[in-house]
């Protein structure tokens, strides 16, 4: 059956998609790609396809119905190096935790998943903000009782982190943004030791922030767009914490920020020391990155919270 042609209302200019991936070269070309692989995959696995979703910033995400009637979502995503681990991760949870993977086109970044209905997103939740933190554990407890896939599917934490390190080091040395130079060199030797201390390796989801946890029927909350790898779980917890009811804007953080590191590592059977100092590592990364792409006062800002986070993790 000839297909009628795509309304451009699939691909609405406001997307963050289209803001983000269109900032490179490599990024347009894939986005002047993109209805003709929407199509492709529409065709290969009979969806009618809804209005585009406008939560991702690299992918195409809709909802669809399949050809039984049921929903799901396809999410088309630009292929970076971030994306690769997220269909191996959703096949080795199976459903535990996140949500299912039901069809996969490895060559076109295409993924069909399982909806969450109402997808509420745990950052939204009226619930108060510790039972928040427990519910987001959780949903981590689930994925870290997974195993891991086979060697090569997913990249590994201390590979990755060491590289971050690196990276770190030379935007400290090439930019020259003022920044202190122990805490940057405290972060960048966090991450190389933090992942060969771990007792133990999981599935880590990567990017487990409130706005990729959802309510759903199956379970109560499901998480969404990992971005894993496999190692020291410690790595997880920060952007959950960090997210759920500010801390920093509390007028004296550290209490509140013990407390809640003490409450997630205690549900998790985590090291409380080890979560500070990852959230530590991870911040002095995000805070380079910052510099790196020209905004150097928010890269400043990063790096207080850092101080923060090392002094409560004794550093």
């Amino acid at each position: 059956m000839t297909r009628p042609p795509l309304s451009d209302d699939l691909f609405p200019a406001g997307l963050p998609v289209y803001a983000t991936v269109g900032r490179t070269a490599d990024g347009r070309a894939w986005l002047d790609r993109l209805p003709a692989t929407v199509r492709a995959v529409q065709e290969q696995w009979d969806l009618r396809l809804g209005p585009p979703l406008h939560g991702g910033s690299c992918s195409w995400v809709a909802p669809v119905r399949l050809p039984d009637g049921g929903e799901a979502v396809l999410k088309v995503t630009w292929p970076h190096r971030e994306a690769a681990g997220e269909a191996p991760a959703l096949r080795a949870w199976g459903g535990s935790g996140a949500v299912r993977l039901l069809r996969h086109d490895r060559e076109r970044y295409a993924l069909l998943i399982e909806r969450c209905t109402p997808g509420e997103e745990l950052g939204d939740s009226p619930l108060p903000a510790a039972e928040r933190l427990l519910l987001g554990a959780g949903v981590l407890r689930d994925l870290w009782a997974a195993p891991a896939p086979p060697d090569g599917e997913l990249e590994r934490v201390a590979d990755v982190c060491a590289e971050w390190a690196d990276t770190i080091e030379e935007r400290m040395a090439r930019i020259r943004p003022g920044y202190d130079p122990g805490l940057v060199r405290l972060g960048a030797r966090l991450l190389r030791d933090l992942p060969a201390t771990a007792t133990r390796e999981v599935v880590v989801h990567g990017d487990f922030n409130p706005g990729n946890v959802l309510a759903a029927r199956r379970r109560p909350w499901l998480a969404i767009d990992p971005k894993s790898m496999v190692g020291d779980p410690g790595y997880d917890p920060w952007p959950l914490l960090e997210q759920i009811d500010d801390p920093f804007e509390y007028d004296d953080p550290r209490p509140v920020l013990r407390e809640r590191f003490a409450l997630v590592a205690d549900a998790l059977g985590e090291d409380p020391a080890r979560l500070p100092a990852w959230a530590a590592a991870r911040t002095v990364e995000n805070a380079l990155w910052c510099a790196a792409h020209g905004e150097v006062p928010d890269g400043a800002e990063e790096l207080e919270v850092a101080a923060v986070l090392a002094d409560l993790a004794g550093l």
